[in-house]
C-alpha cells in the first residue's frame, strides 16, 4: 500500500505537471530516487525525485476498543488493531545546469499540493480502493533536522520540499467472529444456622 501511495503521487504529478517540450518530453519529470553502490541517494539530473524519508504511526485516532469491529448487521468480530501511518515524502529538484529551473519545478509542486491537499475516491478515481483518503501537509524541518536528513542521504543539499502524507490505514481483513458475551447472575442464599 505504501508503494501504491508513492506511485499515485508520482503519476499524478507527471500527468498534471509534465515536462515542457523544450526539456525533452520523452522522460517523466517526476521519478523515484536511485541509490549508488555505497547506499547514498542518487538524484537524477534534470528531474524531480520522490523519496520516502520516514514512516510514522499516528495514534491520535485510536478506537476505544481497537480489537473489536462491529459490522452493520451488528456482528462483532475480533481483529488486530488498525495501524494508521503518516508518510514523510521528500521532493528533490535537481537541475545542475539551471538552478532557476529547479526552483520553478519545486514551486510547481508546492502550488499543486496547495490547491490539491486532499485526495479521495471521489476526486481521484485512480487512487487504490484500500486508501480511503490522503491529505498532504507541507512540513518545514528545522536546520538541524534538514542537516540530518541530507546527512543520512549522504548527499549535498538540493532544492527540496518535505510533505507529510496522512493517513494510510492498514486493517485486519482476516478477523475472527466473536461469541456473544452473556451475563451470568448468581444469587447466594445464606443457609439458616442449625
Amino acid at each position: 500500500m505504501i508503494a501504491d501511495v508513492i506511485k499515485f503521487l508520482r503519476d499524478r504529478l507527471n500527468k498534471t505537471l509534465p515536462r515542457d517540450s523544450s526539456e525533452g518530453a520523452a522522460e517523466d519529470l517526476f521519478v523515484y530516487v536511485g541509490t549508488n553502490r555505497d547506499d547514498s541517494a542518487s538524484f537524477k539530473s534534470d528531474a524531480v525525485s520522490i523519496l520516502l524519508v520516514r514512516i510514522e504511526e499516528d495514534t491520535t485516532l485510536r478506537q476505544p476498543d481497537p480489537y473489536a469491529r462491529i459490522f452493520a448487521k451488528g456482528v462483532h468480530q475480533k481483529v488486530a488493531p488498525e495501524i494508521r501511518l503518516n508518510l514523510w515524502v521528500l521532493f528533490v529538484a535537481r537541475f545542475p545546469d539551471d538552478y532557476t529551473q529547479a526552483l520553478q519545478h519545486l514551486s510547481d509542486v508546492i502550488r499543486y499540493f496547495q490547491n490539491h491537499r486532499v485526495f479521495n475516491q471521489e476526486n481521484s478515481p485512480d487512487l487504490k480502493e484500500e486508501v480511503s483518503q490522503l491529505m498532504l501537509e507541507l512540513v518545514t524541518p528545522s536546520f538541524t533536522e534538514q542537516n540530518e536528513i541530507w546527512g543520512a542521504l549522504r548527499s549535498a543539499y538540493q532544492p527540496s520540499a518535505l510533505y507529510k502524507v496522512n493517513m494510510i490505514v492498514f486493517r485486519d481483513e482476516e478477523g475472527r467472529s466473536l461469541t456473544d458475551v452473556k451475563e451470568l447472575v448468581q444469587t447466594v442464599v445464606q443457609a439458616p444456622p442449625s
